[in-house]
């Protein structure tokens, strides 16, 4: 007589060590900032945890998206951290998205689950993480985002997206000189930057200021518990 298929997981139901972690994970801290960001909760906040869920099971199975040690503090030091500033980088209006270094889809898959963007380029230079994040957009539908495997320094400079992006978004990646020199290739006048940084931003700022050429310091915004801030360059005109 064959196993009874009742024993077996269903596609949504995830390893039982993982569903423990995703349990213990404080869910509603997400809630204030998705209805600030605009976003229907009932819809959105189950795809989150969809998307913690397939980034915990290729992180232990496929590539090391995040470190083992950050799996418990998932949501608090990686979703929270890239939706925090939600509402605030959609109110820039920024529609078209060049993300750099995504990795394993962190902040730009939360914040276009969100609703944030009309169309996201992501941008990572490791083959075995570019497969996880074709994986979630299939997993999720989104037909708004396109996944380059290439360094943003090598990446075809083609006519028609050079200068052409509006939002530019990187969260630990190089440091904030190069990045923003990089930037600079891609992001149309007037177009911005978000980069999320921790306690060595001002360092950072002051020992390369070749990017003062391009971009002006417009706001900062702190999250979490305040050691990272999510820093906003307005791209001068040339």
């Amino acid at each position: 007589m064959g196993r009874s298929s009742s024993a077996r997981p269903t596609r949504h139901e995830p390893p039982r060590d993982i569903e423990k972690v995703l349990n213990r994970q404080p869910w509603d801290l997400l809630t204030p900032h998705l209805l600030r960001a605009g976003a229907d909760i009932v819809e959105v906040l189950p795809r989150i945890r969809r998307f913690a869920e397939l980034l915990l099971e290729w992180n232990r199975g496929f590539s090391n998206l995040i470190s083992t040690s950050d799996e418990n503090r998932l949501v608090q030091r990686h979703i929270l951290e890239s939706l925090e500033p939600a509402h605030w980088i959609k109110a820039s209006g920024a529609r078209r998205w060049l993300d750099f270094g995504s990795g394993g889809g962190l902040p730009a898959l939360p914040l276009a689950l969100a609703g944030v963007g009309e169309n996201w380029t992501l941008v990572e230079s490791r083959r075995n993480k570019t497969l996880f994040l074709r994986k979630m957009i299939q997993e999720f539908g989104l037909t708004n985002i396109d996944v380059e495997l290439a360094r943003l320094e090598s990446l075809p400079e083609e006519a028609e997206r050079l200068g052409k992006f509006d939002g530019f978004s990187s969260r630990a990646t190089l440091r904030l000189g190069p990045t923003l020199a990089l930037a600079a290739e891609w992001v149309l006048p007037g177009g911005l930057a978000y980069l999320w940084k921790g306690s060595r931003r001002e360092q950072e700022m002051a020992e390369d200021r070749r990017w003062e050429a391009f971009w002006d310091l417009d706001e900062l915004l702190p999250i979490g518990n305040g050691q990272t801030v999510v820093a906003r360059f307005v791209r001068k005109n040339d």
